[in-house]
């Protein structure tokens, strides 16, 4: 009998169900993806929030990811609509409250946060949702952000190194039985325990967007859900990209989930779209803000080469690099079959508008994926289960 209930309480993250694409949407604590000056551009409020989330998860979606922001992209400008961003934990744990079915998923930066806290966090969390956390983890890339901690900002390869003894910490306070010690170069533990454990056995997902060599072997070797950024409109790069990912992780023995984020911008008619996408992208880019994304990303992270990030430039604008999904319902989920021919799980959705952008794909694309045998229909439950 224990066994059938662990079974079933690992079961209510809808992170693992059988959709051939699963869908999410990212940074709805935060002004989301884009980097504009549109006046409809979303704002993080707690109603907004609360909406947004009950609306995704009213319509099946897999996943609401939060993200980490501690200041904003420039220096001396606090005040940035980059740097206004809640909380992801607190957040989450108010989103698992209102919401019934999707995952919730805070993002983590290892230096701002001990991974003892964290662990007592993502428990809570856990519990509070009845199995429905998934956590976010990485390294840190905006120096002046992790300054403000007085964290030093390491070489690349050597924040992969923290984040693996981090993660590794919070892992063994989410499945040791007994008290442990622990001695790393970063982190030292003495008679580490923590209660309760999270409801997922034997631990909630875990998420990870290593976009470099090294980065993509932490991700591969460690995390669950791959979240990569397609750096490209060919298929066949997407399918040599994804591809990697899988490979690389089979070569340590696990099969993992690769999902990337997606800027969505539908309308009526594709020009009507693509009209809409060049005003808020080009003809009202927060210039000053892609500019300090961009370098904070290109000297940090090496996702990208400096070329590519001039390349990527209206993408980044978009929505922080993603794929552009640009057109009607039709041309959106032709391609999202597209990307889950070659090969893709997931792709975490953003819009300028969350209200009207989740709107029409629920309204309009969304049945068009059902249709197509990429996702089941969907019933909403109508009372929250809670936690035995």
């Amino acid at each position: 009998m224990e066994m059938q209930a662990a079974e079933s309480k690992q079961m209510t993250n809808p992170l693992r169900n059988s959709n051939k694409l699963k869908l999410g949407i990212f940074g709805t604590n935060g002004k989301g993806g884009a980097q504009t000056r549109v006046p409809e551009l979303y704002q993080p409020t707690w109603p907004n929030s609360v909406r947004t989330a009950q609306t995704a998860d009213a319509a099946g979606f897999e996943a609401i990811v939060a993200y980490a922001r501690w200041k904003a992209y420039m220096p001396g400008k606090p005040d940035h609509t980059s740097g206004i961003v809640l909380d992801p934990f607190t957040w989450s744990a108010g989103i698992a409250q209102a919401t019934n079915y999707s995952a919730v998923m805070p993002t983590s930066h290892a230096p701002t946060i001990h991974p003892i806290t964290c662990a007592k966090q993502c428990a809570t969390i856990d519990i509070i949702s009845n199995g429905r956390l998934g956590l976010n983890v990485v390294g840190g890339w905006n120096k002046h952000e992790l300054e403000m901690f007085g964290a030093p900002m390491r070489e690349h390869d050597e924040r992969y190194e923290q984040l693996e003894e981090w993660l590794t910490v919070i892992k063994k306070m989410w499945t040791e039985k007994e008290e442990f010690d622990y001695e790393g170069k970063f982190y030292r533990v003495s008679g580490g325990a923590s209660m309760p454990k999270p409801v997922q056995k034997p631990h909630p997902p875990i998420m990870n967007a290593g976009g470099s060599p090294r980065g993509m072997r932490f991700a591969c070797q460690h995390a669950d859900l791959c979240f990569v950024i397609l750096q490209s409109d060919d298929p066949s790069e997407w399918k040599r990209q994804i591809d990697m990912y899988k490979n690389t992780a089979r070569s340590f023995g696990r099969e993992v989930q690769v999902w990337t984020y997606c800027p969505v911008v539908q309308r009526d008619t594709k020009e009507e779209a693509e009209k809409y996408l060049h005003h808020y992208a080009v003809e009202m880019e927060d210039v000053e803000s892609v500019d300090a994304w961009s370098a904070g990303v290109g000297a940090q992270s090496q996702i990208a080469s400096p070329e590519k990030m001039k390349e990527l430039r209206k993408r980044i604008a978009a929505g922080a690099g993603g794929n552009i999904l640009v057109g009607t319902a039709d041309i959106i989920a032709e391609k999202m079959e597209g990307l889950c021919d070659v090969g893709l799980d997931g792709v975490l959705c953003s819009f300028v508008d969350f209200d009207d952008g989740l709107h029409r794909f629920i309204s309009q694309a969304l049945p068009l994926l059902e249709q197509r045998g990429l996702r089941a229909p969907f019933k909403p439950k109508l009372d929250r289960e809670v936690a035995a």
